[in-house]
């Protein structure tokens, strides 16, 4: 069975599908803005992972210093050559943030910064003892004994201002001897004082 509805029946009807299709909007502007708000959320939640992730690798980056001798194990005399050669050194005290590379000699700055190095040079008798710090190939101070009549040591240091990729390593010149034993006393340390 069918029963007519009343116009005041009608009319409240109306009125609660008015008031239904108003609150439907209202709830559709709120589900608007608060998506607008969660993707403005994201955006500034990636920013601040980024920015703290930039953050903890440039942290990591400052951490730099290394101190290495020329011989790992056993005694030798390294030299004369016909010319310059980069001493690789090969027992590694520490090397944190791996800046020097112990397949090379070679110290790579990892970012822009003040550095100290100082190195050590051993040599036995009669035996001419010239090395040399060099940035980038260029000469920075050497140590030198002119064939000392007893065992001779050399050290020299020097603070340089680096660019990340900056290369120092240390050279042993030409016609020139070097000595090391488990003693370390042909040595290269360097790390760095403060970022740029």
């Amino acid at each position: 069975t069918f029963y007519p509805i009343t116009e005041q029946a009608q009319e409240c009807l109306k009125k609660q599908f008015k008031n239904i299709e108003e609150r439907l909007r209202a709830t559709e502007e709120t589900l608007k803005e608060l998506k607008r708000e969660n993707e403005a959320l994201r955006t500034i939640t990636k920013a601040s992972r980024d920015e703290l992730e930039s953050i903890q690798a440039e942290n990591k980056a400052k951490k730099v210093a290394f101190s290495a001798g020329l011989l790992a194990s056993g005694s030798q005399q390294f030299g004369p050559f016909d010319t310059r050669k980069t001493l690789v050194y090969q027992k590694i005290f520490t090397n944190t943030g791996n800046a020097y590379d112990p397949n090379t000699g070679t110290f790579t700055a990892p970012v822009n910064g003040v550095y100290f190095f100082r190195f050590y040079a051993h040599a036995h008798p009669f035996n001419q003892m010239a090395v040399s710090l060099h940035k980038n190939n260029q000469l920075q101070c050497s140590v030198f004994a002119l064939k000392p009549e007893t065992n001779a040591n050399g050290s020299n240091g020097v603070v340089l201002s680096l660019q990340k990729g900056d290369e120092v390593c240390t050279q042993l010149w030409e016609n020139s001897w070097v000595f090391d034993d488990e003693s370390s006393y042909t040595s290269f340390s360097g790390f760095l004082l403060f970022s740029l």
